[in-house]
């Protein structure tokens, strides 16, 4: 018998000197084509940095003048992309857009050569938080890399950085602010950690996944082998029993949730135009969803839930944004359940992890029955670390997430929050944000990551704190005008230390009355996590 061995793949042979370029896009072509502006003029400054040095970056794949970018933009595309990259060469991931991960992480995972991520820190395009999203799928692989990132790319931190990784291969960050957690000493925090641990360890909990992977966030999935031992179970859901549970929801029960939130003063931008503006019709599918939301979470006894909604039902649907902070909230619309006889979850929250970022299910979870044995509020709030710039001698954060907040945590609670529509770009069929600006106090911020095959948390504190109101509209502006914001100060970490260490795009927030109350809230976190077996390290002061 005869065989037809396949040949290999002939690839290049690197040249010196040369760095090859790769761009990871967006999987919605609306988003890509509006980003490609922006990454050119990225590539271009990140390349002179370069030539200066005396090296090349080519670029590893062309510019498709039919799809109007020179995107990744697909999984099998980043596969045939990389056949063409020779694989000791170094390598470069330039972000100036939300990127997803997954269209070049099987390149990533097998590339030998020295690998550099790089993005814009600038607030209308969101390089930064793709890079921070995929820098955390590579440490979740254990795929070595170096990043950098800057506003303009002519300062000399950043033209350094690429000097060091041109000669070294790396590029080193100062890591000082993390300090592993040693064994949490005896008291009243640690006993709580304790307790509420083997509590949730020996009784279990079920988070509801409402489809995983979404926007191809590879890090924010968590392997069952990892996630069980925690005690902590996963109930995979599909988003077309959600879509289908919203057309079961009569519409006069779903205007009551307006109603109710109107009531509370909640007010919306309301227009006629489907395409661009906010309409009640679109309002009534939202009220829809969070009530569908609440009732399939009673039917399968969930502690915690995520909806994706991207990719598929945004196809379908208004965003999930609006049902998500309500969610989150212990105040908001009653919703009984099937047969009218109780309340579901009255009066408290049902976490909800949005993007259905697993390592915020396992920490909402987990800060929900914490501060709740506090007796604190446990709404908690999942933002993208967006930006941030100087103020008044300090560094200031903007901190958004897509209007996914509960009202609990803005100025003024729900008469505090306005309904804006969600950009067309991103979401085709509308519907409306929890804008609003978080109010001042003491935060605990954190996030459960993998990395080496094991689950760890970053813990630390912060400010929320108010700004005058010119400079918060001038920073939602130079962000996204529709969503919320939290100007936050964090203790003992500054910007590129955050940067270099952040294992992940999104980090978890939770507000307590006051410092010292903030401080005991998080040395219970910290222990109870100890107790679970994850690996805590305390980050600043």
């Amino acid at each position: 018998m005869t065989y037809a061995f396949p040949a290999p793949t002939e690839r290049p042979a690197a040249e010196p000197n040369t760095a090859y370029l790769i761009a990871s896009g967006d999987l919605r072509p609306s988003a890509n084509i509006a980003g490609w502006p922006t990454q050119e003029r990225m590539e271009a400054a990140v390349t002179a940095v370069f030539a200066d040095l005396g090296w090349t970056v080519r670029r590893a794949h062309d510019v498709d003048p039919g799809a109007g970018h020179g995107f990744i933009s697909s999984q099998r595309m980043g596969i045939e992309v990389f056949k063409r990259i020779p694989p000791e060469a170094p390598l470069i991931v330039a972000e100036a857009v939300w990127q997803y991960s997954h269209h070049v992480l099987a390149g990533l995972r097998t590339h030998r050569g020295p690998i550099l991520t790089v993005a814009n820190f600038a607030g209308d395009w969101p390089g930064l938080v793709g890079l921070l999203g995929l820098n955390a799928g590579m440490a979740k692989m254990g795929v070595p890399y170096s990043t950098i990132w800057s506003v303009d790319f002519t300062d000399d931190w950043f033209r350094d950085g690429i000097r060091s990784w041109v000669e070294t291969g790396r590029i080193e960050h100062d890591q000082s602010h993390v300090r592993d957690v040693p064994a949490v000493t005896d008291g009243p925090e640690r006993d709580l950690g304790v307790a509420l641990a083997r509590q949730l360890r020996d009784d279990k909990a079920i988070i509801g996944v409402f489809d995983e992977g979404c926007m191809g966030m590879y890090n924010a999935i968590i392997d069952d082998e990892l996630l069980n031992p925690t005690g902590i179970y996963k109930e995979r859901l599909s988003q077309s029993a959600l879509w289908a549970e919203m057309q079961r929801v009569p519409d006069a029960e779903a205007d009551a949730v307006g109603e109710w939130l109107r009531a509370k003063g909640m007010t919306f931008r309301l227009g006629t135009d489907e395409a661009t503006e906010l309409t009640e019709a679109q309002l009534r599918w939202q009220y829809k969803m969070y009530i569908a939301a609440l009732r399939i979470s009673d039917d399968f006894g969930l502690d915690a839930v995520g909806i994706q909604y991207q990719q598929g039902l945004k196809d379908l649907s208004p965003a999930s944004d609006l049902a998500e902070g309500l969610l989150n909230n212990a105040d908001r619309p009653p919703v009984t359940s099937r047969d009218g006889s109780r309340v579901l979850w009255d009066g408290v929250p049902l976490p909800h992890f949005n993007e259905v970022d697993e390592g915020v299910a396992v920490d909402s979870l987990v800060t929900n029955r914490i501060w709740t044995a506090m007796g604190l509020d446990p709404a908690t709030t999942l933002h993208d670390v967006r930006w941030g710039e100087e103020y008044d001698g300090r560094f200031v954060w903007v901190w958004e997430i897509s209007g996914s907040v509960p009202p609990s945590h803005l100025d003024g609670g729900y008469a505090g929050a306005v309904g804006w529509r969600q950009d067309p770009v991103y979401f085709p069929l509308g519907g409306s944000t929890i804008k609003g600006v978080c109010r001042p106090g003491a935060v605990v911020w954190s996030r459960v990551f993998v990395q080496g095959g094991a689950l760890h948390v970053d813990l630390g504190r912060a400010t929320a704190v108010e700004l005058p109101a010119e400079e918060t509209e001038r920073r939602s502006k130079a962000t996204t005008p529709a969503w919320p914001i939290m100007h936050a100060v964090l203790h003992g970490v500054d910007r590129d230390q955050f940067m270099a260490r952040h294992r992940a795009n999104h980090l978890n927030v939770a507000y307590a009355p006051d410092d010292e109350t903030a401080d005991r809230a998080l040395a219970v976190k910290a222990a109870l996590f100890a107790e679970l077996g994850v690996h805590v390290h305390h980050c600043g002061v």
